[in-house]
């Protein structure tokens, strides 16, 4: 909601090079309870004075000598901090009404003028302007907060990777492709992958290393289907005759759409 005091605080400049049409413009602002009214006879000021105050308002006159209200309107646009363009045009010629909005103009006073509509077109003409001011606050607000919020994340996630490396035996990263991206411990061995992802090269299938082959598939089945899983057991038999216990956890990754963006888990050693 617009409070009523902003109207009256807008700020609104008058551009006409008829100083008649300027002090009459000005009294009725004034008497109608606007006390942030400025002025000026010489277009050419506009565009700079615009970029200095950023007016809620600009009343401009279209016919004037030297540079008429439509160069003064391509003028504001090359305001790049501006994307709204406040212009009500002031005219006599009806036939410039529509050029004038198509210029980008947002609304048009015919001369002479007839001081009810004058008011009432200022006032609806503000309203919007306040609230298009109120929306680039809120737009700006809301950037700032998912910036603050991803940066909160990508804390946390880094957070949360170092707590695993350290409270695990090992740790992996697979992409949406199954591909590797990050690797600690035996999780290729593991699961029988190709190291080449990450080492490059022309690598072979590694050995199963005497993983049980049963519960090897099944954590492969798990992770293929996408499925979370919790203190999976893994067996493997060494070379040595002694054998080795772990327990692993992984979860899937999904973007905010519901993307599938990959895996991850981690692993730690139970034996005896």
């Amino acid at each position: 909601m617009i409070d009523a005091k902003d109207f009256f605080t807008a700020s609104i400049l008058i551009v006409d090079d008829q100083s008649a049409n300027v002090l009459l413009l000005t009294r009725m602002l004034e008497e109608a309870g606007y006390h942030n009214v400025t002025s000026t006879m010489n277009p050419l000021e506009v565009c700079a004075l615009h970029r200095k105050n950023r007016y809620d308002l600009i009343l401009l006159d279209l016919q004037m000598p030297g540079m008429d209200g439509f160069q003064v309107m391509e003028g504001l646009k090359t305001n790049a901090a501006d994307g709204y363009l406040p212009v009500i045009v002031l005219t006599a010629q009806p036939g410039h009404k529509l050029r004038a909005l198509q210029a980008g103009a947002k609304d048009f006073i015919s001369k002479p003028f007839d001081l009810a509509e004058v008011k009432t077109r200022i006032r609806n003409m503000i309203e919007v302007r306040l609230l298009y001011r109120q929306l680039e606050h809120f737009n700006a607000v809301l950037e700032q907060t998912v910036l603050e919020r991803t940066a909160e994340l990508r804390e946390s996630e880094a957070r949360y990777r170092s707590l695993t490396e350290l409270a695990s035996d090992w740790y992996w990263e697979q992409d949406e492709s199954g591909s590797f991206t990050k690797v600690s411990g035996p999780v290729l061995d593991m699961l029988g992958m190709r190291v080449d992802p990450l080492m490059g090269g022309d690598a072979p299938p590694t050995a199963t290393g005497g993983w049980d082959e049963t519960q090897r598939q099944a954590l492969q089945a798990k992770i293929l289907a996408r499925q979370p899983f919790l203190d999976f057991t893994l067996s493997r038999a060494n070379p040595d005759g002694s054998s080795q216990r772990f327990r692993v956890s992984g979860e899937p990754m999904f973007n905010a759409a519901c993307r599938f963006l990959g895996y991850r888990g981690i692993g730690v050693e139970v034996t005896g």
